[in-house]
């Protein structure tokens, strides 16, 4: 996710946070339950999920290193994940508890600052992200995504990708076959 701040973020999770480890599947966040964690992904993947009544897994959003990874804004405002977010290989992040962020915020107002432009800048990316599925076709957008990651197949599995570009797997072979 291309966040405003994420330098800010940066800083802030190294100089504040802990680091913390999860194993390839172990969960970030649950969906249902607040995230506890804002983090910068220092070695990792990471993938947000959500899931269709039937319980088919749906890929929603990517994670890598040098990211910033929540379930935000709503842990910021003790509010239920609406995904999942897991780690698709072993991950190394720095943490930084949201209800130590929630505080800081009532007293500094550069972080709250940053928090609103980071907010503004995850609205404005889902609803590019959004948008491109009505305008673009699946081709432009896998090969938009993997002009921004080019080694997108050794770090997640085509099923994840499809789901990712909501087309199937067998499309996504063509499109790679075919690119």
């Amino acid at each position: 996710m291309d966040i405003p701040g994420i330098a800010f973020w940066r800083d802030f999770c190294l100089a504040e946070g802990e680091l913390r480890r999860y194993e390839r599947g172990e969960e970030f966040v649950s969906v249902g339950q607040v995230g506890r964690y804002i983090g910068f992904v220092m070695r990792g993947t990471l993938k947000y999920v959500t899931y269709s009544e039937d319980g088919t897994e749906h890929v929603v959003g990517f994670e890598f290193p040098g990211e910033f990874v929540t379930d935000f804004p709503f842990s910021l405002y003790g509010m239920p994940a609406r995904v999942s977010i897991i780690a698709d290989s072993d991950c190394e992040i720095m943490c930084v508890a949201t209800r130590v962020v929630a505080e800081r915020m009532k007293t500094d107002p550069r972080l709250a600052e940053v928090v609103m432009r980071s907010t503004e800048g995850v609205f404005s990316t889902v609803y590019d992200r959004y948008m491109a599925l009505y305008r673009k076709s699946p081709r432009e957008r896998y090969e938009e995504l993997l002009d921004r990651h080019p080694d997108l197949f050794s770090l997640f599995s085509l099923k994840d990708i499809a789901s990712y570009l909501n087309i199937t797997p067998t499309h996504l072979s063509r499109l790679r076959k075919n690119g």
